[in-house]
């Protein structure tokens, strides 16, 4: 029967994208008969949610090796498709091209490291990780080094990383949900939360694969059709990643006539910002180009490090099915990194072009704040327009968004019809609770296997080891929401952090356990700790105590502080300390053959 389901999943994930395309043109019909654009909303957001919730529970299981790495059976494009979603959260689809919109040039260094952590992965780490035979990444620390402290510093790391990455996933979901439905953000947290745990709780790895296959889906579709659409309304051409350079040369000449008009800066606004950076402006000093090289290094080693990703190379058939998985992953998450500029680009544009309908700069404000978007978007204090020189007219420096919801409103800012809005927020929940099913999944795993059945209660049996992971999985997911609600940082921000606390903790223990024999017990725990408290400390003291950053290196750069103190402690520690006994370093040499019997096989 899994066979079964295993040889037919193109035609089973064939018919549900034109099960999708359907619904997606019946809302569209809907609308033209005068259906509401709450109510088509409502529909979108509900309707995917239900679907994902039910695959969640067809996939249910009490089976270990199904729970923790869906049977080992996840063939490589669909794994690669899996791992897409997983990866796109809500910062790739929800905040990216937000954060491109608001700050132009410097935040492409969050795609270029992003995307090239991926050569890391499949360079150094996923083949050999698969080969190893591990459920988790702690389950890799554990037993390379041996020692319950060693696996225990790689929970608290995967731990702090996962959460603060989830929080920015469950703040997402609140985001769409608070617009879509049109409810309180701290509501619409409760509500993201509740989605993403349907289908996760019942079938762990498992219904999260199956369910992410479904989310990538949806999202890429979401996220294409708006650029595609505005590329060619605006009559930029049918291939907008390639024509976007004139959008950007025009966007140039609106930036420089609207600042002429402004009169003083702009005025401080709680989490929103005003649209006063100059979109493509790259920075010409050594520190810019400084601060953009070292994001990238925080954003690739991060990538490398990240539990959650490293955890999906564990459930392909093979280690040759690994490298081949890395490869459909980097592919189908190309397919919206690409687009990403693009889009925020195209909707910058739509928001300033005077010539365009839909521009506001310049307008009388009275009017903007007439529109339907500014209203709906208001509301929900996403949007704010403050007439700072008491002219009457919006000024480039008087109007204020959260970057978040860029990716959100621009099918409305654009225009378009309100069915693609319930689309791309279709589109952003998916992405958002794929990634969110993932960590959660990440954090109960290490909890349940590497903490409880591992350290606590080697004894425990298979129910009681799933039934633990579950408790977690609630609990983890409620404290998640809970300080999403709190609104500490932007849906970015909370993602960087995410990444450096992980390559800061675990980036080298990991890479340096597979591509050197000498690194030991000793070495790992003072890598893992060294680089992880290092790193921590940056952050609060640049964050929160006062401290000015040095050379640049602002919290979302304390990868960069923690992973130097990582690799001396771990290099210096194991060198001075014996070294790793003879099956140790046998075992390190047969990881590293890409091919040949899973190392763990029969350990767990």
């Amino acid at each position: 029967m899994r066979g079964d389901f295993i040889d037919n999943l193109p035609k089973i994930y064939g018919l549900y994208t034109g099960g999708f395309l359907v619904f997606v043109a019946l809302m569209a019909i809907l609308e033209k008969l005068g259906v509401t654009a709450d109510i088509i909303g409502i529909l979108f957001v509900s309707f995917t949610v239900f679907i994902y919730a039910g695959i969640g529970w067809l996939s249910r299981t009490m089976q270990v090796d199904a729970y923790y790495v869906a049977g080992r059976q996840v063939p490589p494009v669909f794994n690669g498709m899996a791992t897409a979603a997983d990866w796109m959260s809500g910062a790739s689809f929800v905040a990216m091209a937000g954060g491109i919109y608001m700050g132009g040039h410097a935040y492409l260094a969050f795609v270029v490291g992003w995307t090239g952590g991926y050569v890391l992965v499949a360079a150094l780490m996923a083949p050999y990780l698969r080969k190893f035979g591990c459920y988790t990444v702690p389950d890799f620390i554990g037993t390379r080094y041996g020692g319950n402290l060693a696996r225990f510093l790689a929970v608290v790391v995967l731990v702090v990383a996962s959460f603060t990455y989830v929080t920015a996933q469950i703040n997402a979901t609140g985001t769409i949900a608070s617009r879509a439905l049109q409810i309180p953000f701290e509501v619409g947290v409760w509500f993201g939360l509740l989605g993403i745990l349907l289908c996760s709780m019942l079938g762990g790895m498992r219904a999260v694969t199956w369910t992410q296959v479904a989310q990538y889906i949806v999202l890429i579709i979401a996220y294409l059709v708006p650029v595609f659409w505005m590329s060619n309304k605006q009559g930029f051409g049918l291939i907008p990643q390639f024509v976007y350079g004139d959008a950007v040369a025009r966007l140039g000449e609106l930036e420089t006539l609207h600042q002429v008009g402004i009169l003083k800066p702009a005025e401080a606004v709680a989490g929103l910002k005003a649209l006063t950076v100059p979109h493509a402006a790259a920075g010409s000093s050594w520190i810019d180009s400084w601060r953009f090289v070292t994001l990238v290094l925080c954003m690739m080693a991060g990538t490398a490090s990240l539990p959650h990703i490293l955890m999906r190379y564990f459930t392909t058939p093979s280690v040759r099915a690994a490298r081949q998985s890395v490869a459909w992953s980097l592919f189908f998450i190309f397919l919206l990194y690409f687009t990403a500029p693009a889009l925020a680009t195209f909707t910058k544009l739509q928001v300033l072009d005077p010539n365009l309908a839909t521009g506001i700069i310049g307008k009388a404000i009275a009017e903007v704040n007439a529109l339907e978007w500014i209203q709906k978007w208001s509301n929900v204090g996403f949007v704010k327009i403050i007439d700072s020189n008491g002219d009457g007219l919006l000024q480039i420096n008087e109007f204020f968004m959260r970057g978040d919801i860029v990716v959100l409103a621009t099918p409305e800012i654009a225009g378009l019809p309100y069915v693609i809005s319930g689309l791309v927020a279709a589109g952003g929940m998916a992405a958002a609770m794929s990634t969110a099913d993932g960590l959660l999944l990440a954090i109960a795993n290490a909890l349940s296997h590497d903490l409880f059945y591992k350290i606590i209660n080697p004894q425990a049996d298979t129910r009681a080891r799933l039934i633990a992971a579950r408790i977690l999985l609630l609990g983890v997911g409620a404290a998640g929401a809970f300080v999403a609600s709190l609104k500490l940082t932007t849906i970015l921000g909370a993602v960087a952090w995410a990444f450096d606390f992980a390559c800061s903790g675990l980036f080298f223990p990991i890479v340096l356990g597979i591509w050197w024999k000498r690194a030991n017990t000793a070495g790992a725990i003072a890598g893992m700790a060294g680089g992880f408290i290092a790193g921590t400390w940056y952050l609060y003291m640049v964050q929160w105590g006062g401290m000015t950053p040095w050379i640049g290196i602002d919290h979302l750069r304390f990868g960069i502080i923690g992973m130097p103190v990582s690799l001396v402690a771990m290099v210096v520690v194991s060198l001075m300390t014996p070294e790793p006994d003879a099956e140790t370093q046998a075992m390190v040499d047969e990881i590293r053959i890409p091919k040949g019997e899973t190392v763990l096989a029969s350990s767990h």
